[in-house]
């Protein structure tokens, strides 16, 4: 499976000392070049920026569309709007992206969506991580300043109840 991620969830996984997930849970991870420069460049010296810079997994690559709209128009930024535009190019599997208004286009442009949150509960379901493991980790990313919605933690806790 191939999935396209966003900066939010691999600075979130970084946190929490996840991000080797995404190599376990999919065969092909693309970050397109804006996301990398955000986490890597920008971002330097934050959360996400070395773990990012230090993996060989991770394919990065720019889009080769150009956007039709301008993406201000659209509330998007640069990251977010490659995201979108090599996920369709590339037919990705996934978008894994946890703003909203980025998760609502990608789901009108019918590209499948996870976030953070829904890696850490595919992560549980394929045996990687236990499920108390998966729910301190999405408690700590709260305390950590992620913002994880009262709604996406019952939906969390429910679907591992599931299992």
């Amino acid at each position: 499976m191939k999935v396209v991620v966003n900066a939010t969830p691999l600075i979130a996984l970084s946190l929490i000392n996840q991000l080797e997930l995404l190599n376990k849970l999919f065969d092909e991870v693309f970050v397109p070049l804006a996301v990398y420069q955000e986490v890597v460049i920008q971002g330097s010296g934050q959360p996400g920026s070395a773990e990012l810079a230090s993996v060989q997994w991770i394919q990065v690559q720019a889009p080769r569309t150009s956007p039709t709209i301008e993406p201000l128009l659209l509330g998007l930024d640069k990251g977010e709007l490659q995201v979108l535009l090599l996920a369709k190019e590339i037919q990705a599997d996934w978008v894994i992206i946890d703003e909203r208004l980025g998760r609502r286009i990608a789901r009108t442009m019918k590209l499948p969506v996870k976030g953070t949150v829904g890696i850490m509960l595919a992560a549980c379901q394929a045996g990687l991580i236990s499920k108390t493991r998966a729910i301190e980790a999405v408690h700590q990313l709260s305390k950590q300043g992620i913002h994880i919605s009262s709604q996406v933690m019952a939906w969390f806790e429910s679907e591992l109840r599931k299992n």
